[in-house]
């Protein structure tokens, strides 16, 4: 088979469209978290200019309240992936936002979480909604 140059532009236009890629969504918005940043709680709370006022100072999770101009929120940091992931677990019944990092929890209200987010990257996960719940 012999290659035309008709034949080579479509195959070109092919190739810049695959390389272009489909989007998934708003890459604007995903372009502005930053990878998850990681360190110890002080180097966390640092980085969004906080002081961290000490809850729990244990070997296996360390937790402070913090403040920014976003708001007030739950700083905590784990000595294991598993020991965050059954903390957030069991959080999550409770309620609120959570911005999860390695071996990191920021907890707040939504607005505080995603302005943590835009410095510290890291996912957001949502805990259950009660105010559907009557008594």
């Amino acid at each position: 088979m012999r290659l035309t140059r008709p034949m080579l532009a479509v195959a070109g236009a092919a190739a810049v469209l695959a390389l272009a890629g489909c989007g998934s969504g708003d890459s604007t918005a995903e372009a502005k978290i930053p990878v998850a940043a990681t360190g110890s709680l002080e180097s966390l709370a640092a980085k969004v200019k906080c002081t961290p006022d000490m809850q729990i100072d244990s070997d296996e999770v360390r937790q402070a309240i913090c403040k920014t101009s976003a708001g007030k929120f739950v700083f905590a940091t784990f000595a294991t992936d598993r020991g965050q992931r059954e903390w957030i677990n069991d959080a999550k019944d409770y309620g609120g936002f959570y911005l999860v990092g390695r071996k990191w929890v920021a907890v707040g209200d939504d607005v505080v979480v995603k302005t943590l987010q835009t410095t510290l990257g890291g996912e957001e996960e949502i805990g259950t909604d009660h105010s559907k719940h009557t008594g």
